[in-house]
């Protein structure tokens, strides 16, 4: 018997048990579905964190942990322990080898996006993914004391344009709850393009307006019986005095080492340096064990779906007994029956691998825009990693391999067991 004819036989045999079938292509779908899913994820996951800042080759702000000062200055995750004075912020553009410096003040919010305080220069010198620059979707950067710009996000969540004005809340979370800036309401002057970083879900502000509304604050509350108006505030000497971190840009990256010694070991205040692709690192270092347990729990996926193959075919070699038999008798070796059932473990894994994909693809192309908006992650189709290539050869292998025992249990069936009639 030749190989084409044991491969037809195969797909008729799986044909005539389809139902039953149907639903082991479904679980082998199911397992290549998470199991490719969870590593896309994975990667663009770790793509949109590493591309959250790019171009910068320092972050400053005051002596506490490197992952923690990543968190509050770029992706804008908790607070600062304590604030960097203007003072030191204007040493470090002193320094030899500092080509620029972009300050950024944090601790308020609008809506439950933050909102950062910070100079024209950060439009400038900002990038984020392969060295990309902010783009402005609609309008422009701060004009006016009380201009804001928005990221896509805010824009798009809550449906702000060009002219709109917007009152931002002292704090963050529900310590900015009763505590909004009403008096000193801004303008939304423009919104950015959407870049897939937190600055999608940012609201920007210059940092003389971040002095504007809280000169009349003390201690994270305003000041009773005393309040000073808006059009007050554009005739006051706005300096900040201090600020919550700074982005520091080198003219020469191999003077990195050198200006973080200097910025470490600052005489007037405690500082820390931190470079953000090493804290990048150790960041995903840290979220990476919820990773692992995703893997671990698609490759038990796997794992049950391969048993789930092996128990279907060896539940149907009691109803085939005799169909086996008849192929022994008309001519069929030992070896062929043994082939003809790995052929049909591999046809049903295969089938179910090719779902699985066609159902990763189509989920990709479907929640793609509303992950990017809602969570800031991107997924997209792209070459699968060498670690799904490895998924997808490990689910071959494993659906050949739970094919092989119900094949030596046939082998082992003799053909006299098979035509003897049941009683």
């Amino acid at each position: 018997m030749s190989r084409g004819f044991l491969l037809g036989l195969a797909w008729r045999s799986a044909w005539n048990r389809r139902f039953t079938l149907a639903l082991t292509v479904c679980s082998i779908a199911l397992s290549t579905f998470m199991l490719l899913g969870v590593e896309r994820a994975r990667t663009d996951l770790r793509s949109s964190f590493s591309s959250a800042v790019s171009g910068t080759d320092l972050i400053v702000g005051a002596r506490t942990g490197s992952v923690q000062l990543l968190l509050y200055s770029v992706f804008h995750v908790g607070a600062a322990t304590n604030n960097i004075r203007w003072s030191s912020v204007e040493a470090l553009q002193r320094l030899r080898g500092v080509a620029w410096v972009v300050p950024l003040s944090l601790g308020d919010s609008h809506q439950g996006f933050p909102v950062l305080g910070t100079s024209d220069g950060y439009f400038e010198h900002f990038r984020y993914g392969e060295q990309q620059p902010l783009r402005f979707r609609e309008g422009q950067r701060f004009r006016d004391l009380y201009d804001a710009v928005v990221g896509a996000e805010v824009a798009d969540r809550l449906g702000y344009r060009i002219g709109q004005r917007i009152t931002l809340a002292h704090g963050t979370g529900s310590a900015s709850l009763g505590a909004d800036h009403a008096d000193k309401p801004f303008v939304v002057s423009g919104i950015l393009a959407r870049t897939g970083t937190p600055v999608d879900r940012t609201v920007h502000v210059s940092l003389q307006a971040m002095e504007a509304i809280h000169v009349d604050w003390v201690a994270g509350a305003p000041l009773p019986g005393r309040r000073i108006g808006a059009e007050e505030t554009r005739r006051m000497q706005l300096q900040p005095q201090n600020v919550t971190a700074a982005l520091v840009g080198l003219h020469n990256r191999a003077a990195v080492f050198s200006v973080q010694r200097q910025v470490n070991n600052f005489a007037d205040e405690p500082l820390l340096s931190i470079l953000p692709g090493v804290a990048l690192d150790e960041l995903w270092d840290v979220v990476g064990v919820g990773e692992q347990a995703l893997l671990l729990m698609s490759g038990l996926v796997a794992v049950v779906s391969m048993a789930g193959l092996m128990s279907v075919v060896l539940a149907g070699l009691n109803e085939r007994r005799r169909e086996l038999a008849v192929l022994r008798a008309v001519g069929a070796s030992l070896h062929h029956v043994l082939l003809l059932l790995t052929l049909e473990g591999l046809l049903l894994t295969l089938a179910g691998i090719a779902a699985g994909v066609v159902a990763l693809a189509a989920c990709v192309l479907a929640l793609g825009p509303w992950l990017q908006s809602a969570f800031g992650l991107g997924l997209r189709l792209g070459e699968p990693t060498p670690l799904q290539w490895l998924s997808l050869a490990g689910l071959l292998l494993a659906g050949w391999l739970a094919s092989l025992l119900p094949g030596w249990r046939a082998y082992r069936l003799s053909l006299a067991d098979g035509l003897s009639p049941r009683i």
